[in-house]
């Protein structure tokens, strides 16, 4: 019925690079997605030689590289698009991940940028616009995207700011668990919303588990109740993310790219994936 092909995310296997790189294969992925913020390639150490390294344990695998994952925002009290005082850092290293990223044969960098807010007047909302049109700039002049992970806010308002961007070099990861996670939207309408966006996808399910303010999960403001458990990560099948309609609807907007998996929790992440791979598979062929 669908015919995407299947990526995982590298550290969602949690080893060393070699092993994950021949876990894909084993799982059935035909690519991987892999950070630029920690680990192997992270960008404030790699060198020209371990990305040369990294890009032959790929092709020696039969794998290719369907996006880097650049965040360096999400849980991080240390960065925030909305402070000014930070732009020209944010900005800096964002670059330096997609040229990066470009060394390494793909076009698209994912990322987070903190909660949209849906108060276009207000000075937050105008200091990420600004960052994200400077990068939006720069992308373009590579051919390449920088990819909001969707989940803080919802798909009309992640929608609305872009369109402000008048560009798709700030384009859109769509992740549908952190939908149905953190805010409740529908994943499968906000396909059809941010469809002119999407050029990259993770597979996740979870289920939301307390209904609370997307700030207060992401940690852009303190919680009244400590240590609350807002939602739940789960393997692909087990949560609400509808899969079946979801594809549909990616195969309905003509959507041509990777359904990355990530999985980012459990006692057994490589039969995680698998399953997950399995599942995907069993819907694509209806």
């Amino acid at each position: 019925m669908f015919d995407f092909p299947i990526g995982v995310l590298l550290e969602s296997f949690r080893t060393d690079v070699k092993t994950s790189l021949e876990a894909a294969v084993e799982v059935g992925a035909s690519a991987i997605q892999v950070s630029a913020t920690r680990g192997f390639l992270d960008v404030e150490t790699v060198t020209e030689e371990r990305r040369n390294e990294f890009k032959s344990m790929v092709d020696a695998n039969g794998l290719i590289i369907s996006a880097i994952c650049g965040d360096f925002i999400c849980g991080n009290k240390d960065f925030s698009f909305s402070n000014k005082a930070q732009k020209d850092i944010i900005i800096d290293k964002s670059k330096r991940i997609l040229t990066l990223a470009k060394e390494l044969g793909t076009n698209i960098v994912t990322t987070h940028i903190g909660v949209v807010p849906s108060d276009t007047t207000c000075d937050k909302y105008k200091i990420v616009q600004e960052t994200c049109s400077e990068l939006a700039a720069f992308a373009d002049s590579l051919d390449a995207h920088f990819a909001i992970e969707t989940g803080p806010e919802i798909a009309v308002t992640l929608k609305a700011f872009l369109d402000s961007l008048n560009s798709k070099g700030v384009a859109v990861n769509l992740d549908p668990a952190n939908f149905v996670m953190v805010t409740g939207d529908d994943p499968v309408k906000a396909v059809h919303t941010l469809k002119d966006y999407i050029v990259h996808t993770h597979a996740k399910d979870g289920r939301r588990l307390i209904v609370e303010r997307p700030e207060v999960i992401y940690g852009e403001i303190e919680a009244e109740i400590q240590n609350a458990r807002y939602f739940a990560e789960l393997p692909l099948g087990e949560g609400d993310v509808d899969f079946k309609n979801y594809l549909q609807a990616l195969s309905d907007i003509g959507y041509k790219g990777y359904l990355t998996i990530e999985r980012e929790v459990g006692e057994n992440p490589k039969g995680d994936i698998k399953t997950a791979v399995n599942f995907l598979n069993a819907i694509k062929r209806g």
